[in-house]
């Protein structure tokens, strides 16, 4: 079985001869079309509808002259999200194979990069587990003119190592695995690794994330992987969960909620994806970006954290386990209070954390939790912009009570199944005094039905939207 490479998603040489693609909306034919395409296409009954194909011929010898590939009517409201992120995906799967296309036209108003990113997204296939396909391959597009073609690259690849990463299974993909992830993004991109692992964890006084991770098999025990990139300037750190499965712990999950629990370390692969789009695209050089991973095994073992066991946090609150199954807010905490330590301007965390944020916001929608209205406002733009759509949720200062059970100083999963999404941003927002602004995003990180350049399974959330809003999150912070 192959490591997958997540820089497989490229453009073709800018030098080869791509057959022409025109994109059409219905009722805006491109005006450079061949004589008689347009004619021909009608004829075929393409009307440019979503997803419609329809192949030019090439003359008396046959072959090919290009293809009109249908964009769809815009919905009622244009300012409405699409129903479909990337429609120019679909044309990975009905264009001919072997074939390398150009973007000949493309509708008034469509965003060129973001239509190519889908482009190159649905080439994405995780076929480490998988044999070779036969017959020709899926040929890269090339890259439309006027179009950042490294950016939009650098975009690809780190959905790619997002998506690799939360599609490997648990058998190959433990926190020794997500390490040996995290050192060859540093090699790549000249960071500094350091790991604690094991017992060490008691001693860097990192309580909750050794309770959290000690009942695994000591080789997949529990670890902090800290990065550092070279760079000046404001601090930003990025925290991400690595919860590389979760089967509950002692209040273990049924069958049909373990079922995903490789994807646990959806935030870790997020922030991954997001640095290395930093580092590839060169901002990091204007930064101080740190990356930190509590990656650990919520096990079941005779030495597992039980139910109603207190634990002792590294920025010493107290903490009552009501629910072994609610882990991942432990061991963020303890990563979140390191990083505060360091008085970031910027401190953000990812994490697949709770079900609460599925029934409130369904999988597409990943919620953002953020005090600061106009950078809150900033990142929903963001979002927007890059075709990663986040949506705010409060810090509701009401609910703080339902996180303080009274035997402890908190409570890291409170009765009553109200407000889950909230009270858990607030568990974690307890734990980072200290760092300037703070925002938490709950993502899922998974697919769950196949859409155009996003197929079943793991994906990326929030990370353009980061990567999109941190010049004007970081312009205050300059000088």
């Amino acid at each position: 079985m192959h490591r997958s490479d997540p820089d497989r998603l490229r453009f073709a040489d800018p030098s080869s001869t791509g057959l022409p693609l025109w994109v059409v909306a219905p009722g805006e034919w491109p005006a450079d079309l061949p004589a008689g395409a347009r004619t021909h296409a009608e004829a075929c009954g393409f009307t440019g509808k979503a997803g419609q194909t329809c192949l030019l011929p090439g003359g008396v010898e046959g072959g090919l002259a290009g293809a009109l590939f249908g964009w769809g009517a815009p919905g009622p409201r244009t300012d409405a999200a699409p129903r479909e992120r990337f429609p120019l995906a679909r044309a990975v799967d009905t264009l001919p194979l072997g074939t390398t296309w150009r973007l000949a036209a493309i509708p008034t108003g469509v965003d060129q990069g973001i239509a190519s990113l889908g482009w190159l997204l649905g080439l994405y296939r995780f076929d480490r587990y998988t044999k070779p396909a036969e017959g020709p391959a899926r040929a890269a597009p090339i890259c439309p003119e006027g179009v950042d073609r490294a950016r939009i690259e650098a975009l690809a690849a780190g959905e790619a190592l997002s998506r690799d990463l939360i599609n490997t299974p648990a058998s190959d993909l433990g926190p020794a695995e997500l390490e040996a992830a995290a050192r060859t993004l540093a090699e790549r991109c000249g960071a500094t690794v350091e790991v604690t692992t094991g017992g060490d964890l008691l001693a860097a006084n990192l309580p909750m994330i050794h309770a959290v991770g000690r009942a695994a098999a000591s080789d997949r025990a529990p670890r902090l992987i800290d990065l550092r990139f070279p760079g000046s300037g404001p601090r930003v750190t990025l925290v991400g969960k690595g919860v590389c499965f979760d089967t509950g712990g002692l209040d273990i999950k049924p069958p049909s909620a373990m079922g995903l629990m490789k994807k646990d370390m959806g935030g870790a692969a997020a922030v991954l994806g997001l640095a290395q789009m930093l580092a590839d695209l060169g901002l990091t050089k204007d930064i101080q970006l740190r990356v930190l991973i509590p990656a650990v095994e919520n096990a079941i073992a005779g030495d597992a954290m039980r139910p109603g066991d207190i634990l002792t946090s590294r920025k010493g609150l107290t903490v009552e386990v009501n629910n072994t199954d609610a882990e991942g807010r432990l061991v963020l905490a303890d990563a979140l209070a390191l990083a505060a330590e360091e008085a970031p301007d910027w401190l953000i965390s990812m994490a697949t954390l709770t079900g609460a944020a599925r029934v409130a916001l369904g999988p597409d929608l990943p919620p953002m939790f953020c005090d600061d209205d106009d950078a809150a406002a900033v990142l929903l733009a963001a979002g927007r912009a890059a075709a990663d759509p986040i949506w705010r949720m409060p810090f509701w200062e009401p609910y703080e009570a339902m996180i303080e059970p009274g035997i402890a100083d908190l409570d890291n999963a409170p009765s009553g199944g109200f407000a889950g999404a909230i009270t858990a941003a607030l568990f974690l927002r307890r734990f980072t005094e200290g760092a300037a602004r703070y925002a938490h995003f709950d993502i899922y990180g998974w697919q769950p039905a196949s859409a155009p350049g996003r197929p079943k399974g793991g994906v990326q959330q929030g990370a353009r939207a980061i990567l999109t809003a941190l010049p004007e999150l970081l312009a205050g912070s300059r000088g």
